[in-house]
């Protein structure tokens, strides 16, 4: 197994329908594969994405069906690359949709896929209202991917405030953390870079974190700064704003090296809350 790839997360911006999302895709996934990468990771919703007030309504379609899968699975067959889609709308139950990562192997098969399990309901303001549960429902197991560099954890977007998520995936064998994204232009200048160290830091893998960049359909708009983040923390790759890149060359050695230095996977322990009033719990 090889320990060295060159990884690149495509930075696309939210688009209104599938014609439109694929160009997108497809014109930055080509310069990525130009660049020599081995491993393409698009953004959150990067099928497209549309709001109509608190809500989401990204285009829909089933796997077999979906435009911008179907070109990014061709992509991955006729260059010979993986590639985790961040996340594409599919039908869902009780009318709702889900919020599915797919990842293609270099023959652009479908190996992996993972449903948004913590859904972006929140208050940011007096307008500042998302509640992405009113039209997505929410996944139900956390999924870890075999690749030929190692495992990969997934995940999306919001699920980066989850640290426990991230924890099971460590533990359980990733060395790369896949947060695809598209996190809002008002909490990503505090919060988008903190969190995604410090899901590296702690659980001593590389986070491969491609977020779109730019207004979205019918309101709002997402950061950007797509992010290549190494073991110990350091930022390898930032692809700041507008459509671009964020490409970078990981050994996963460091890995290893980072998890010998501070082997933290290893000393959790069982431990008990106590608080005035209230019973003791083991967590």
């Amino acid at each position: 197994m090889s320990r060295r790839l060159t990884v690149a997360c495509l930075q696309t911006r939210p688009m209104p329908d599938f014609a439109a999302a694929r160009a997108e895709a497809l014109g930055l996934a080509r310069r990525a594969v130009a660049a020599g990468a081995q491993l393409l990771l698009l953004p959150e919703y990067c099928g497209g994405l549309v709001a109509e007030g608190p809500a989401l309504h990204p285009p829909a379609a089933a796997e077999g069906e979906h435009p911008v899968v179907q070109a990014l699975a061709d992509l991955a067959a006729r260059h010979g690359v993986w590639v985790l889609i961040g996340s594409v709308a599919v039908p869902g139950p009780g009318g709702r949709i889900r919020n599915r990562s797919l990842l293609l192997d270099a023959a652009g098969r479908i190996t992996a896929r993972y449903d948004k399990l913590h859904l972006f309901d929140v208050r940011l303001s007096e307008t500042g209202i998302h509640a992405e549960s009113a039209t997505v429902a929410a996944g139900e197991a956390a999924v870890l991917a075999a690749t030929p560099w190692g495992p990969l954890g997934l995940s999306i977007c919001y699920d980066l405030r989850f640290p426990q998520l991230y924890r099971a995936l460590a533990q359980a064998g990733a060395v790369m953390l896949a947060v695809p994204a598209a996190f809002t232009a008002t909490t990503g200048p505090a919060h988008w870079h903190v969190l995604n160290r410090a899901r590296a830091i702690e659980n001593g893998a590389f986070v491969l974190a491609p977020c779109a960049h730019g207004p979205v359909p019918g309101g709002g708009a997402a950061y950007g700064h797509s992010l290549i983040v190494g073991p110990w923390g350091e930022v390898l790759a930032d692809a700041g704003e507008g459509p671009g890149l964020a490409l970078a060359g990981i050994d996963l050695e460091a890995v290893a090296e980072a998890r010998r230095r501070i082997p933290a996977l290893t000393h959790d322990r069982p431990w008990r809350l106590t608080a005035p009033g209230r019973a003791e719990a083991v967590a």
